[in-house]
């Protein structure tokens, strides 16, 4: 059972596919995604957090939550909201576990839900918002509306709830463009977190059909890198976390057999970090008009960031400086988010790659 560590908070996470949805969204295999192919019990419940606390981060970990993701939770029966969270219920009481979170639709929230829901210690919900252009809600038969999202964060709010938003660029009439207006209104919205899940095309949805007929175009893996790169910025420069971003890799997913096409990758969230890393690392890499040989130093926990996936981060330094890099060494004396460039004489170089 995949654990989520946010720095360390510790976030077990229990898939709930489609249950509580009124009906399926276009781009939808909750199943597929998750490889959970029958309703979660409270049995079931029990054995994920009984598999979690053998966990070698639980016991480091200082926070520690139960997350019920995927379905729309706060569409269940009253009496099925009881029977999940009271499952979790002894976890919290022994303090095994500090909170839980769920998420949901946005014309999903009432009253009476979110009151037991405190009463089970359900302390953040994440709004299942996807976009906030009402044309593109529509495209993807997601049923609610961006004025839906503004009711439901307000709502939330006042019943003392944190947030969390969730959206996915590349749906079908989505753009950089318009998914840029879908960030201005969310950092307008202000909420605890966010994450990105850039449409994928998995086989046997209703968004398959389209593109297997030519009626919908998947973002590339450059596209969407860039795409959720300069989301990210926007949103943490305005102190808002994007905590996941990217799909989280399951059985179904790392065979390729059931994605027909989309930015799909196992190492996506990386390669957003590092693609967002050399932005910020560019204003401190000069530009050569003749042939050099360079040193790069940096920070020794951002070296993977410079170096980028496979080394793709290198041939892009090389590209933009015009050099040829000689070395990546750390050095813990420069600042965070900076590298500093050597200019290698001929025999620094040769002993550089001796």
């Amino acid at each position: 059972m995949p654990v989520i560590k946010e720095a360390k908070h510790l976030i077990v996470p229990v898939f709930i596919p489609h249950q509580g949805c009124p009906f399926k969204c276009i781009y939808c295999s909750q199943d597929k995604i998750t490889d959970q192919y029958v309703p979660a019990s409270a049995s079931h419940i029990k054995n994920i957090l009984d598999i979690s606390l053998e966990s070698p981060r639980f016991s480091s970990a200082e926070t520690k939550e139960v997350a019920f993701y995927g379905g729309t939770f706060t569409n269940l029966s009253p009496a099925k909201m009881k029977d999940m969270l009271g499952a979790v219920a002894p976890y919290l009481q022994k303090g095994l576990f500090n909170s839980i979170r769920v998420s949901t639709r946005p014309d999903s929230i009432d009253g009476d839900r979110l009151d037991l829901m405190k009463s089970y210690g359900v302390n953040t919900v994440e709004l299942g918002v996807q976009s906030m252009d009402d044309n593109v809600l529509a495209l993807s038969k997601r049923g609610h509306t961006s004025g839906d999202v503004v009711n439901a964060v307000d709502i939330l709010r006042r019943y003392g709830f944190r947030v969390g938003i969730q959206l996915m660029p590349g749906l079908p009439g989505d753009s950089e463009t318009v998914f840029k207006k879908t960030i201005d209104r969310v950092i307008g919205l202000k909420p605890d977190m966010t994450r990105l899940y850039p449409v994928i095309v998995i086989r046997g949805t209703e968004l398959a059909s389209m593109y297997n007929s030519g009626g919908y175009t998947p973002l590339t893996l450059d596209e969407a890198v860039k795409i959720c790169g300069d989301s990210c910025l926007r949103l943490e420069d305005n102190n808002i976390p994007v905590i996941r971003i990217g799909l989280m890799s399951s059985p179904s997913l790392l065979s390729g057999r059931e994605i027909l096409a989309g930015p799909w990758h196992s190492a996506f969230g990386f390669l957003v970090r590092s693609y967002i890393h050399h932005l910020r690392i560019d204003p401190f890499l000069p530009r050569f008009a003749g042939h050099a040989f360079i040193g790069i130093r940096a920070p020794s926990r951002e070296i993977p960031l410079v170096r980028g996936h496979r080394n793709n981060g290198v041939r892009i330094l090389e590209e933009k400086s015009g050099a040829k890099i000689v070395s990546i060494k750390p050095d813990d004396t420069i600042p965070p988010g900076r590298i500093e460039v050597d200019e290698l004489k001929q025999g620094a170089r040769s002993k550089a790659q001796g």
